[in-house]
């Protein structure tokens, strides 16, 4: 009896991990046939064949035109269902992102309203938001809601637990909004949504080991190593940014003193700027930035102090992880060019010996690289995590069980 258990558990894994080949080399390499299919995975085209057919009768592909070939059957090509819709909400200090996105990442509306500075507040108007867009009967078929957050959940307790920026007390977010929309739900850090983002829509450039730094009122850090995202016993994997790098620095809003987003965050800017003119009115990010092409000197000189600042503590990432690559995501991105330089010399300055610097790539795309994460966060359900999204070719996982 035990044996055949096991017989049956062995070939459900066979079947998912089936399945979950034919879904991501349909996503990075349609529009496909289903003989490419068989060529690529090294499945029998006996299995291609009843894999794709429960998948077009559960709506996850659809068929398209049909190819030409100087003789034989043409073939059909496949593609992911454009209709399978997932909602994004990025939640952030000051402004709350409400978007909605088809399987590619694709976004058909967006909706933007102020922080409120309570949790309970802020999730009658995201519940509000979102009874909307379901009740438009615009959106196809919605797969799921998921939700970044500038700060860290506890998965085991479903709670955010660590957001000093956003200064909420700690409370439930994914119950309330599964009951008022019957939806399931996702919540993940805002750099680990990056992360996400990265490897799910970054095909032609597969990376194993990513840091993503996302950089305004804090500094947030999403860990990818070996293909995986790294959270922690706890999910607290990742915050760099509330290491101290002097232990009399300014206060930080974590509590301690001197951590790294208090010397390279927007807000560290901001402060140098202030600090050289008091009397100044205050000011956004985006008007230092504007300053500083308009050839202020206090302005070019507070973000050169945060670019330094930035670089330095980027060292103890390539010495702690040794990624490929550092994506850097943020209004800073803005005048990359010109603030680039500072950061790279700093970084060159204490590589290890024998070490490789790694690749430093900025973003454009600040929020969007949040709410494009909430697509894999959805998606993972029926895709997989992070190691499936990229299927080598010709690797077959067939089996006796798999037919």
């Amino acid at each position: 009896m035990a044996s055949g258990t096991s017989m049956g558990a062995s070939s459900e894994v066979v079947r998912d991990m089936n399945r979950r080949l034919v879904l991501n080399l349909v996503r990075t390499r349609q529009p496909l046939s289903r003989a490419d299919l068989a060529r690529l995975s090294g499945l029998q085209r006996s299995t291609i064949s009843l894999i794709v057919d429960q998948l077009i009768g559960e709506r996850w592909i659809v068929e398209g035109p049909t190819g030409r070939l100087p003789r034989g059957r043409r073939p059909t090509f496949l593609r992911l269902n454009e209709d399978r819709r997932i909602i994004g909400v990025d939640i952030r200090p000051t402004q709350i992102t409400i978007a909605v996105a088809d399987v590619h990442g694709k976004f058909t509306s967006q909706q933007v309203f102020p922080t409120p500075p309570q949790p309970k507040p802020a999730l009658e108007e995201i519940v509000d938001h979102l009874r909307d867009i379901m009740q438009s009967g615009r959106n196809g078929t919605i797969e799921g809601i998921g939700i970044t957050l500038p700060g860290r959940y506890d998965e085991t307790r479903s709670r955010l637990v660590f957001a000093p920026n956003l200064k909420w007390t700690e409370c439930d977010l994914r119950g309330p909004v599964e009951s008022a929309t019957g939806l399931p739900v996702s919540l993940e850090n805002a750099a680990n949504a990056c992360v996400l983002a990265a490897v799910w829509f970054g095909h032609r450039d597969p990376v194993r080991n990513l840091v993503t730094l996302t950089v305004s009122e804090g500094i947030g850090a999403g860990v990818l190593v070996n293909g995986e995202v790294a959270r922690g016993s706890n999910g607290m994997a990742g915050e760099f940014g509330h290491v101290p790098l002097a232990q009399d620095g300014p206060r930080c809003g974590c509590g301690s003193r001197g951590c790294w987003e208090v010397f390279a965050s927007n807000k560290a800017a901001l402060r140098y700027y202030a600090e050289s003119k008091p009397h100044e009115e205050r000011l956004l990010f985006p008007d230092l930035l504007r300053l500083a092409d308009q050839g202020d000197t206090r302005a070019i000189k507070a973000i050169e102090k945060m670019a330094h600042f930035l670089g330095r503590g980027m060292r103890m990432i390539i010495a702690g992880l040794a990624p490929e690559r550092i994506d850097v995501i943020g209004d800073l991105t803005q005048a990359w060019h010109r603030y680039s330089p500072i950061v790279e010399e700093e970084v060159q300055a204490q590589v290890l010996s024998g070490g490789r610097a790694p690749r430093i790539v900025p973003i454009h795309e600040d929020g969007l690289a949040r709410l494009r994460g909430t697509v894999p966060m959805v998606l993972a359900k029926d895709f997989g995590d992070a190691t499936d999204w990229h299927p080598p070719t010709v690797k077959s996982v067939e089996s006796s069980a798999a037919d």
